[in-house]
């Protein structure tokens, strides 16, 4: 293939294993291992022989979907797994979508729903420049961080996880579990590090007794900043999100991510609208610098009215200024 595929699959271009199933290669992805097939196609011909496992289609049919595939990732190369996935579902899209949804399990490949909803649909389904939208695992108190900033976990088995978890930290997970029922503990616990350290976690023992690998996200609420934790009303609005959410799974519209690498979004507890009920509540400022939401504005302005929250005071202190003051004050104390 061209060099901009070869240059994409650089290590992952290695042979497949006799059986035919994808060579474990660490570090490597679905994404990988699809560019990694195609290059293979484009050379030899042949399809990847552990498809057969995931589609009950000919090995000549299979052909035709790997040389259409193939022309379309030449036409307009996809830079990331989802847009892959989408590349597959609309090259293919008179296949039966058993054999569709097969192909995309054989690389660990997100479902594009998107792509099957008429574009008014999305529009009504998201705000205007939101990304994407994950759910999360229950949150659990220690996650809250402050009044605007919580840490969650989103189940890797999620079309949009699965696609890209690296396969070290795959190994890890299985190792580790299989050290664990051999309570071997001195084998597991460095694991558990390695898996952490990587950004996942492992839950034990879901209801189904299955272990649950999960993806670890910091989530900045947008549009709202809530005082510092030794702002006065800091504690105050962290318990007032901490409310909202212990115990919960939340639903998740981002944006993007901050400076920070924080991921900023909308968050939801089923109908419920956090950022709404914490201004509405008084404990956080709606933050115009960043968010010019007409809604937002209005419900600062209903709470100052009521005098609720952080309003009961006569001035309180932006947290932006307050940061920028302590910023300047270590500044000078390190110049003086």
């Amino acid at each position: 293939m061209g060099n901009a595929l070869r240059y994409l699959c650089g290590d992952c271009l290695s042979p497949q294993t006799s059986e035919g199933a994808h060579e474990v290669i660490p570090g490597s992805t679905g994404f990988d291992l699809l560019a990694r097939d195609l290059f293979q196609f484009e050379n030899t011909a042949q399809v990847p022989e552990g498809l057969s496992q995931h589609v009950d289609a000919l090995k000549k049919t299979q052909a035709t979907w790997y040389k259409k595939i193939l022309a379309a990732w030449k036409e307009d190369p996809p830079s990331n797994a989802e847009q892959a996935a989408i590349l597959i579902v609309r090259t293919l899209q008179k296949q039966q979508k058993v054999h569709v949804q097969g192909l995309l399990a054989f690389y660990g490949l997100p479902y594009p729903i998107a792509t099957t909803q008429a574009p008014e649909d999305t529009a009504q389904k998201w705000p205007q420049e939101v990304k994407y939208e994950f759910h999360t695992l229950q949150v659990d108190a220690r996650a809250v961080l402050d009044g605007d900033s919580i840490n969650v976990y989103v189940d890797t088995k999620s079309p949009r996880e699965s696609a890209v978890v690296p396969i070290s930290v795959q190994e890890a997970t299985i190792e580790r579990h299989e050290a664990r029922a051999r309570k071997d503990y001195a084998r597991a616990d460095p694991l558990k590090e390695q898996i952490e350290s990587a950004g996942y976690r492992v839950f034990d023992a879901n209801r189904n007794g299955d272990d649950v690998l999960a993806r670890k996200y910091r989530i900045r609420l947008r549009g709202v900043d809530a005082p510092e934790g030794k702002q006065p009303y800091g504690k105050e609005a962290r318990e007032a999100l901490l409310n909202l959410v212990e115990g919960k799974c939340l639903r998740i519209l981002v944006y993007g991510e901050d400076r920070y690498g924080r991921t900023v979004g909308d968050v939801y507890t089923r109908d419920v609208f956090v950022q709404e009920v914490l201004l509405k509540q008084g404990w956080v400022w709606h933050y115009t610098h960043y968010d010019k939401r007409p809604e937002f504005a209005e419900w600062q302005k209903q709470a100052r009215a009521a005098r609720v929250g952080i309003w009961a005071s006569s001035n309180p202190q932006k947290p932006w200024d307050w940061r920028k003051e302590r910023r300047e004050g270590i500044a000078i104390e390190t110049f003086a």
